[in-house]
């Protein structure tokens, strides 16, 4: 058998085989289908659901009165001599009745109420910081299975040359033109190639079970789709960075800062309250109204309400301090993905244009050299082993250049304006 029968090019082979020559099923999981699952079954974005409605939920009483108090009772019972415990014979006898109501400062119910509305606010920041952390971990867990996908494809087109190698070899120690020992090494290759293959099926099983945390069942379904590219227009990322909403929540969180502050200092202004009650006498007696009312008197401000204040006040700092670094969090981290992404860009076309066709061309010397008699078998499988070796860093750098796009494109390019 002529050794040009396992020369040709396992990568694209495989490549082709795996993008191209599944049968599809109608189930078959798409990244767009992923994405549109992990935002209907992800657990972490109905919890912030229910978070949104409680905000919402929490500001409609944020900015009412206190519910008034009923008032029940006796007064002036006597406890002694022949009237002790009677309601009717003393004068001074009542029972009573009433109804009470605080009255809270105006200044702090519409300091609760803004708090109340920048809590919306929040929740629904949050809403879309966890909707973009849901999509780009579907996104990069839904990479990680089609690389395993790829290189497993490459290992079936890898075993096929492997028996083809294996009766090549035997047909030229048959014709008297190899070693004996020479049969060994095309087994010891499908050894070596069963062992990678065992790794593989761990990450595979390992790749789906991280899936299967974003879509839940439908993580078992077979991918379809090639490595998925977004665009890298570096001036839309540094816009979108300020807009960014792990950033534009502390615009939310300042102002429902501040109204703390505001019902803080709102606490030095007293709030008062009301009460009427009708007393009920003896027979002979005559009925009364009662009305008073109460005042709060803040007369210690130094050591109450002033602390409180310098309290909130610190928090606006603290939130004001954080967002710049925040910031600047973010503006390292767009700088650092973006070398990185053009990094993995210049890697991979390297790789194409010159690495993987000077592994495929070293085979082929080696081959020819073994043919001719002036190279031995091992230096055959060194080659062999070497390709290999490229063809599954060619899938680890279109793995990594697919997720460094995909931080970017749901870090600082997939922004609601």
């Amino acid at each position: 058998m002529p050794f040009r029968s396992f020369r040709g090019r396992p990568c694209v082979a495989a490549l082709l085989a795996g993008a191209l020559a599944w049968p599809w099923p109608a189930a078959a999981l798409t990244l767009d289908e992923a994405l549109r699952l992990a935002e209907r079954e992800a657990p972490t974005l109905a919890a912030q659901a229910a978070s949104q409605q409680a905000a919402r939920s929490a500001a409609i009483p944020a900015g009412e009165l206190p519910d008034p108090k009923l008032t029940l009772g006796v007064q002036n019972l006597p406890i002694e001599e022949d009237d002790r415990w009677s309601v009717n014979r003393d004068s001074m006898s009542m029972r009573m009745i009433g109804v009470m109501q605080e009255m809270t400062n105006g200044d702090k119910r519409q300091a609760r109420v803004e708090v109340a509305q920048a809590g919306i606010e929040v929740a629904d920041a949050e809403q879309r910081i966890a909707l973009l952390t849901v999509r780009r971990q579907t996104a990069l867990a839904w990479i990680a299975n089609l690389a395993v996908e790829r290189k497993l494809a490459l290992f079936q087109e890898l075993y096929t040359e492997n028996r083809l190698f294996e009766r090549t070899v035997r047909a030229r120690i048959a014709g008297g033109k190899g070693l004996a020992a020479d049969a060994v090494l095309p087994r010891q290759e499908k050894a070596l190639l069963d062992e990678q293959q065992d790794e593989l099926q761990q990450a595979r099983s390992s790749a789906r079970a991280a899936l299967r945390r974003w879509i839940g069942a439908a993580a078992g379904q077979v991918l379809q789709g090639d490595w998925p590219r977004w665009p890298t227009d570096t001036a839309h990322y540094q816009h979108n960075l300020q807009r960014h909403p792990e950033l534009a929540v502390f615009a939310p969180q300042t102002r429902q800062a501040e109204a703390r502050v505001r019902e803080a200092i709102a606490a030095k202004k007293p709030d008062w309250g009301w009460e009427l009650d009708y007393l009920k006498r003896g027979n002979h007696y005559s009925d009364m109204v009662n009305l008073k009312f109460t005042f709060d008197l803040p007369l210690f401000t130094g050591s109450r309400q002033d602390p409180k204040i310098a309290v909130e006040r610190a928090r606006v700092t603290q939130l004001e301090a954080e967002r710049e670094a925040r910031v600047r969090e973010h503006t390292w981290a767009l700088e650092d993905e973006l070398a990185g992404y053009q990094r993995l860009d210049q890697a991979l076309k390297r790789l194409d244009q010159t690495l993987l066709p000077l592994a495929e061309e070293k085979v082929r010397l080696a081959l020819a050299d073994y043919s001719g008699g002036k190279g031995s078998l091992e230096a055959v499988v060194e080659a062999r082993q070497e390709r290999i070796r490229t063809c599954l860093r060619r899938i680890d750098l279109a793995e990594q250049y697919a997720a460094s796009g995909a931080g970017l494109h749901f870090a600082f390019g997939d922004i609601e304006p």
